[in-house]
């Protein structure tokens, strides 16, 4: 028997969700059943617990988009029990029983080994965040982006990607300009690194020229919308955007201009089916890039009975930093 966060959905479309005891016929099939230790709380995971936004499509769910914890059971060679392992994306905590649960059954293929020099509660501290940010920071470097071209600018700085993204970009040398609309996370930023703060609304205005005066080396969005396409008008020549989420909205309302004439680059991040060599280089780089000391001041722990009300708060953009969630608690 293990313990879940059940949601389940009534005759009229409301759902509702709740800490049950389940048995382990209960779990999906998979090669690789694992005793979860700590999951984590993402936007998607804030849309599963509640309508769904139409991520699950069959009830009764359990979400939670990443875990990590310790192997219990394996039909594939590649894992044994005792192993330490991760688990970000694959639809995951959406289309499959997640993390918000004391154990898991998943496919062999989805799992990474943890890192020695990672504990399984750091590994959900990062989370599908961290590694989202830790991807659009790679991408940024293959692209020729170094602290030496310039200031580097991170949208939606205090929530979880832009919070690890600032703590990473500040620890390889760069200046990090972090943008909120919060103005009571300065010193929050501050303490992850950034450099200047920028309000919100300086960025929010849409496109005026397509191109402003250049100022940024590099970029990653968390927001979208017309932040972003303000943003791609303010990048260097040869400066690169890695996009990784629309928290402002899907819509860009931009001009190909920047791209034309400044050679600028619009990096998509997707860190849902990343391949698996490209997540071991990614964690590999979070095991050696992300201070440790920066990722414990963005930690809130929760339980698996907070999880509904911080649902709905991360959906409302009310979480800073990274809720770390300890599911045997």
């Amino acid at each position: 028997m293990f313990r879940a966060l059940v949601v389940e959905k009534d005759a009229e479309g409301a759902t509702s969700a709740s800490v049950q005891v389940l048995g382990e016929d209960r779990l999906p099939a998979g090669d690789v059943t694992v005793a979860v230790e700590y999951s984590t709380l993402n936007y998607k995971d804030g849309l599963c617990l509640g309508s769904g936004g139409g991520l699950v499509r069959t009830y009764p769910h359990v979400p939670g988009i990443d875990f990590s914890g310790t192997v219990e059971t394996s039909d594939d060679p590649r894992y044994a029990p005792g192993d330490k392992v991760v688990l970000t994306g694959w639809r995951v905590g959406e289309a499959h029983w997640g993390g918000y649960a004391e154990k898991a059954r998943v496919k062999a293929d989805w799992l990474v080994p943890l890192p020695a020099a990672l504990s399984t509660r750091d590994a959900m501290a990062v989370g599908t965040a961290g590694l989202t940010a830790m991807l659009a920071v790679i991408a940024l470097e293959d692209h020729g982006v170094t602290p030496d071209k310039g200031e580097v600018l991170v949208t939606g700085a205090a929530g979880g990607v832009g919070s690890v993204a600032t703590a990473i970009l500040a620890h390889l040398g760069f200046q990090v300009a972090a943008v909120t609309g919060r103005p009571e996370t300065e010193p929050y930023l501050r303490g992850l690194g950034a450099t200047r703060i920028i309000a919100r609304e300086d960025l929010a205005e849409t496109v005026k020229r397509p191109l402003e005066s250049e100022t940024w080396a590099g970029c990653v969005d968390a927001v979208g919308g017309a932040m972003l396409a303000r943003v791609l008008g303010q990048m260097k020549y040869d400066g690169a955007v890695a996009a990784v989420g629309l928290a402002g909205g899907a819509g860009l309302p931009a001009t190909v201009i920047p791209f034309l004439l400044r050679g600028v680059n619009l990096l998509g991040i997707d860190s849902v089916m990343r391949p698996y060599a490209q997540r071991i280089r990614a964690w590999d780089r979070i095991a050696a890039d992300l201070p440790m000391d920066k990722l414990a001041a963005m930690i809130h722990p929760a339980g698996l009975s907070d999880l509904p009300e911080l649902g709905r708060a991360i959906l409302k953009g009310q979480v800073q930093g990274r809720v770390v969630v300890d599911v045997r608690a």
